[in-house]
């Protein structure tokens, strides 16, 4: 099925509630709900992991020519992985798709959000979501679908000693890293199920306190790409939303820069996840 066609349809199935699929326009099918921004700004404050290469903007020009009109120009710098961004499978599968490859069938798709934040509250940075959390949370039936956690982290964002654990750069401060992730027998969990993406609202899906980051490997491995820093998850209910998530697309990348939204029906738009 051509794109547009899966995006008509699939909005008009989970927002619309229409008697047939796309028996309503696309442009009725979004004006029956409103987008969520997942995505947070990149600017100076953005994080990153401790040993990338921060966000950095270069003014090229920010005025008006001799000619009278204004014109705004900038060059930017940035490791591929920081802020709200993609992890393709190759980023710890050789072999996998790279940023460029990845289908957009997995990028743009129904969702499923799973809240975490009582247990994290609860049981701390370290948490690892296991699976019998997604089995209390019905994922059996999540094939095709992308698997968002609401950890409650994003309400660190951006401050970096809350949200990664220290405050430090570079390798020394790696061991020094504390927020929840996924726990690998979660992650083969949902390998098994074949879910069309993983993302978070933390750092990393492997936590903070990982030195092998297995749930990159499995995940990554079985070609399912990842979302990492995820904004806004307390914004979308536990299913019903549609999420469009795409990278900038760099050739043979490992990951990328992510703008991520996601459509929510008026029906859904009450619910709390």
């Amino acid at each position: 099925m051509k794109l547009h066609h899966l995006l008509t349809v699939a909005l008009v199935a989970v927002g619309c509630r229409a008697s047939a699929p796309g028996s309503r326009s696309l442009a009725v099918a979004l004006a029956s709900g409103s987008w969520v921004d997942l995505s947070y700004s990149f600017d100076s404050s953005t994080i990153y992991w401790p040993t990338a290469q921060p966000f950095h903007l270069q003014v090229v020009s920010a005025q008006r020519t001799p000619g009278g009109w204004y014109y705004a120009a900038n060059n930017f710098a940035a490791a591929e992985h920081g802020g709200t961004h993609l992890d393709a499978p190759v980023h710890f599968a050789e072999g996998r798709h790279t940023t460029d490859q990845v289908p957009l069938e997995q990028l743009i798709g129904p969702a499923v959000v799973v809240d975490l934040t009582a247990q994290v509250a609860r049981e701390g940075a370290d948490y690892l979501i296991t699976p019998a959390a997604l089995e209390a949370a019905g994922l059996d039936s999540a094939a095709g679908m992308i698997v968002l956690f609401r950890t409650g982290w994003g309400s660190r964002w951006p401050d970096r000693l809350r949200y990664l654990g220290t405050t430090k750069t570079g390798q020394a401060a790696v061991p020094e890293l504390h927020f929840p992730g996924i726990h690998p027998n979660a992650a083969r969990w949902l390998r098994d199920r074949h879910v069309r993406a993983v993302g978070i609202d933390t750092p990393s899906i492997d936590y903070g306190q990982s030195q092998t980051f297995e749930t990159h490997q499995i995940l990554l491995g079985a070609d399912i790409p990842a979302f990492e820093n995820v904004a806004h998850l307390e914004q979308l209910p536990a299913r019903g939303a549609f999420v469009v998530a795409l990278p900038m697309k760099i050739a043979g990348g490992s990951g990328g820069p992510l703008r991520m939204v996601a459509w929510v029906g008026r029906s859904e738009a009450g619910a709390s996840p």
